[in-house]
């Protein structure tokens, strides 16, 4: 400041100087007026300068800075050096806002931010998909208007948000939400919402499987039990006692199947992938599983294998025997007598199937998407009848996922059902030379 009042004492000075030798010369009038219009002239000059600031400053941060010279010239070079320096800070901040805005909009969790009235300010791309807001109509109505079920409002309302409110969306595919609302800045909420569909599902599986596993090992302990205290207390002849031993036996091998299959899903989910580079043999694999099948079938059905050849899988042959297995005893089991089971085995260097075809008693459609399940059943009674354990369909999907494969499963009532078993291209593998020739012979 001292150096710009310096700055124009000394143009006063040189104005001054000029108009001094002027009034000697020509009189003191003509000084006067001389210094009076430099004064007037300079006056004019900055007021000129101070227009142009005065209209920049009133328009937008970007607008261009004024030029200028002498000390109007080192003011606006440093407004733009100011200017420039906010001007990238300003960017800095917009990107980290971009990305930020970014980041919430990409969260799998919901995030919309609430004002006092819990009025929708903003929100993420989950929270729209999670409660159907839009976007371009929905910014700025209370939340409450939006979600409309009583359990919300009554969370709403009680305004305590401690623990989360878990709630069952009122739409078709039935989805779950946890819900809380947050505090944030002074007035303003977060309200966070969380799909908790799948580990819902999962809750009910696994209460479903302890429950399952309770009633099927229940029975058949019953069965021992309630013998067991007949041939201690009861004098039996020896041919009744035999009957009983003889049911008590067939209790304990179906509790022993029921604990090894469990046993065996349990493996297949902790044990490591299968390597992808062991040859499991198709030939002596569909060999064994036709002998199990026509033993199993005791002479009861038409028993028929149709196979490509040429092709081998890669993988665990214990675990692809145990698949094809469950798929084969499943076929036997519920096909009736005189009906027909078909083995059929497709490959080609793009993919391969197995796939078991039976004219059984066929399952309703609301069956099928849980037929996989532990346990699941839709006959008890006839389940317990053809001695399966309910695990096999369970133990077949996870093998088969295993494998990197998928299992389908095509059903009609009264005429039968398939279950196919489809692998992708890099479990295939071409024969070899030797097996080949044993197989066309």
């Amino acid at each position: 400041m001292k150096n710009y009042l310096l700055q124009i004492l000394q143009l006063v000075f040189v104005l001054a100087v000029p108009a001094s030798a002027l009034g000697l010369l020509i009189g003191a009038a003509w000084g006067w007026a001389f210094f009076s219009l430099s004064l007037l002239w300079l006056l004019a000059r900055h007021l000129r300068y101070l227009g142009l600031l005065s209209t920049w400053a009133a328009r937008s941060l970007s607008e261009s800075v004024p030029e200028g010279d002498g000390l109007w010239g080192e003011v606006f070079t440093l407004l733009y050096k100011r200017q420039r320096a906010e001007l990238r800070k300003r960017g800095r901040l917009a990107r980290v806002l971009a990305l930020s805005r970014r980041a919430g909009r990409a969260l799998p969790y919901g995030v919309a931010i609430l004002d006092a009235e819990r009025r929708i300010l903003w929100c993420n791309d989950s929270s729209v998909a999670h409660f159907g807001t839009d976007l371009a109509t929905d910014i700025g109505q209370p939340i409450t208007n939006l979600v409309r079920q009583p359990e919300f409002i009554d969370y709403v309302q009680r305004g305590d948000f401690a623990a989360p409110l878990q709630l069952r969306m009122q739409r078709a595919d039935g989805m779950v939400l946890s819900i809380q609302f947050v505090p944030y800045l002074e007035s303003q909420q977060l309200l966070l919402s969380h799909d908790v569909t799948q580990a819902e599902k999962l809750e009910q599986v696994r209460r479903d499987f302890v429950a399952n596993v309770s009633h099927e090992l229940r029975t058949p302990l019953t069965v021992l039990v309630g013998f067991l205290e007949t041939l201690r207390e009861l004098k039996l002849d020896p041919q009744r006692s035999r009957d009983y031993l003889k049911l008590m036996a067939e209790q304990s091998q179906r509790m022993q199947r029921i604990i090894e299959d469990l046993l065996t899903l349990s493996s297949l989910e902790s044990a490591p992938l299968p390597a992808g580079d062991t040859r499991v043999s198709m030939t002596e694999l569909l060999a064994r599983l036709i002998a199990d099948a026509e033993g199993l079938s005791a002479g009861r059905h038409r028993v028929v294998l149709q196979a490509d050849a040429g092709f081998d899988l890669l993988g665990a042959e214990s675990e692809l025997g145990s698949a094809f297995g469950n798929l084969v005893s499943n076929a036997i089991r519920y096909t009736p007598a005189g009906g027909e089971v078909r083995l059929i085995w497709r490959a080609s260097p793009s993919g391969a199937a197995f796939i078991v075809a039976d004219t059984g008693l066929g399952i309703e459609a609301e069956h099928i998407s849980r037929l996989t399940e532990r346990f699941y059943r839709i006959d008890r009674g006839r389940s317990r009848e053809t001695g399966g354990t309910g695990l096999g369909l369970a133990i077949a999907k996870h093998a088969l996922a295993r494998h990197q494969a998928t299992l389908k499963i095509e059903s009609e009532p009264g005429k039968g059902s398939s279950f196919s078993a489809h692998f992708p291209a890099s479990r295939v593998i071409p024969m070899r030379v030797a097996d080949r020739r044993v197989s066309d012979c």
